[in-house]
């Protein structure tokens, strides 16, 4: 995913920039491609007021100017160190998909490995890496998607989905949505069906403008803010 910059600004007069691994802006959809497309934050589909979330909020660290002037990194690795954020993060997946008959849970590269196999093993599914050009041993088709400076692409190994499977797409952050839409192709290329794609933290500035091909979004929380600028 190529190097974004989202900026908000905070009360304090400050302006926040957050780094996103996104790609280019697509169009605004239209209203048919509104009905189609739905973006559901956790806290807005049945856990209002779940501590849970505020845990997990809490638990994700900003990284101010990295990996440059002017940024604020939302780094999951502090999400990872607190066992009790990384247990809320994982059961709440868990329990939404754990009756949808779910049998493949794909994970993008890098993030994506972090939480995927957990969450797989809570539904009693497989765990399937979607991973970067020349990463996978074996045979395997491509989904090339555009960033905002140029090109990257999705692999999958020819094999490990089968034609009517049941498909979640885990990865930690969205904007754009453009990554998951390759994921979602490369997936029902070989036959897999799509149910969702699901994020730990989500913007909240692109709620219309998410391109998933149609495919829900499931996104427990949005990105920590810090109270000074630095």
């Amino acid at each position: 995913m190529g190097p974004h910059l989202s900026t908000e600004q905070n009360p304090n007069g400050c302006t926040t920039l957050f780094f996103l691994r996104v790609n280019a802006t697509p169009p605004p959809p239209t209203s048919i491609d509104r009905k189609k497309e739905r973006k559901m934050f956790a806290e807005e589909n049945g856990l209002k007021g779940d501590p849970r979330l505020q845990a997990i909020t809490q638990a994700i660290r900003v990284v101010p100017h990295f990996p440059k002037q002017g940024i604020m990194f939302q780094d999951i690795t502090t999400l990872m160190l607190d066992h009790k954020a990384f247990k809320h993060t994982v059961d709440i997946f868990v329990d939404r998909y754990r009756d949808m008959h779910i049998s493949i849970v794909a994970g993008i590269e890098a993030r994506g490995f972090m939480f995927g196999p957990s969450i797989a093993l809570g539904i009693g599914a497989k765990f399937v890496p979607l991973r970067k050009p020349r990463k996978l041993p074996g045979e395997v088709i491509s989904e090339k998607y555009v960033l905002e400076y140029g090109t990257d692409c999705l692999e999958l190994h020819v094999g490990a989905v089968q034609p009517g499977e049941r498909a979640i797409v885990i990865d930690d952050l969205v904007a754009t949505g453009g990554t998951l839409s390759a994921a979602v192709k490369l997936l029902e290329r070989v036959g897999g069906e799509v149910v969702e794609c699901a994020c730990v933290i989500g913007v909240p500035d692109v709620k219309g403008q998410c391109r998933l091909i149609g495919k829900p979004l499931y996104v427990l929380v949005e990105p920590r803010e810090v109270d000074e600028c630095f």
